[in-house]
């Protein structure tokens, strides 16, 4: 069986290939593997979000946070899944958060 890194390189191929829902299914797989396989819930949040599938691509979003939460940049595309998918004061509050870490502060 391939590994969360192999499905994940699978899933880049496909999605540069143009094959959106292809490569979901590869990074659903991915993260089936490996629940904590951040990147994969990285990409999955874009591509969900990228096919108007909001509650997934929050859904996926928000475990990069958990799974990274002193990370700067989750908590920034948090905010940008947030406001791709119309949920503007959830984007603010997430954007604050990374600000707040960004300056070495707790929120």
């Amino acid at each position: 069986m391939p590994t969360a890194h192999e499905l994940y390189d699978q899933a880049v191929d496909l999605r540069d290939a143009g094959d959106k829902p292809a490569a979901i299914v590869k990074l659903e797989e991915a993260v089936a593997a490996d629940p904590d396989f951040a990147i994969g819930h990285g990409m999955l949040a874009k591509l969900n979000a990228d096919i108007a599938e909001t509650e997934k691509a929050i859904f996926h979003a928000k475990r990069v946070v958990e799974l990274e939460p002193d990370d700067t940049f989750s908590y920034t595309a948090l905010s940008v899944i947030y406001q791709r998918c119309g949920k503007i004061p959830e984007a603010e509050h997430a954007k604050a958060i990374a600000q707040q870490k960004e300056m070495g502060l707790d929120y």
